[in-house]
């Protein structure tokens, strides 16, 4: 006859669960990776009035299986940084919107790896840099708006330079599916 396997309290196998997790993730191969993306957030850092540089880019590709592309130019200038382009493959007379996001990653086929909306004012909401761009009749949108209270380059929390910019799909009441994303580059020294 084999003895009964000894009863064990659920609590009691939670806890060694969660101790045998922990012994074994100390047991990773390699050092711990420094993250090279913008911080996702800025409450840590100062915000600056001016930025160190005047001018940056952003090559806007296709996200989420579409053909939305194009080039916005960033300018700074007092209050903010204005953004100034051309954005094509849009839904013909559709409304879209145009944000700067958390991260300088637009790998993700969706462009979710931009992460979240990046508020540049640090009041805590959706302000500027989020207005709505509306297509023509060949899907092809202008860009002439104001992202309030960033700088471009110096690392400030509210530097934007490095961050992604993204145009989302508009739908009536709410934000669609993320269709572009371009990384904020400052221009070679």
């Amino acid at each position: 006859m084999t003895p009964p396997i000894p009863f064990l309290h659920p609590l009691r196998a939670a806890a060694c669960a969660l101790l045998a997790a922990g012994l074994l993730s100390a047991c990773a191969s390699g050092p711990p990776r420094a993250s090279t993306a913008a911080p996702a957030t800025s409450a840590a850092l100062p915000r600056a009035e001016s930025g160190t540089a005047r001018q940056a880019v952003a090559n806007l590709s296709a996200a989420s299986a579409t053909l939305v592309s194009g080039r916005v130019a960033l300018t700074a200038e007092a209050g903010g940084v204005r953004l100034a382009g051309e954005i094509g493959g849009l839904t013909p007379h559709g409304a879209h919107v145009l944000q700067v996001h958390e991260r300088g990653d637009c790998s993700a086929v969706d462009a979710s790896s931009a992460g979240r909306y990046f508020d540049a004012s640090g009041r805590g909401v959706v302000d500027g840099g989020s207005d709505r761009v509306v297509a023509d009749a060949r899907g092809v949108a202008q860009v002439a708006q104001l992202v309030p209270a960033a700088v471009l380059g110096g690392g400030a929390a509210n530097d934007i330079a490095g961050r992604a910019l993204v145009v989302m799909g508009a739908t009536s009441g709410a934000t669609g599916a993320r269709v572009a994303c371009g990384v904020i580059r400052l221009p070679a020294p």
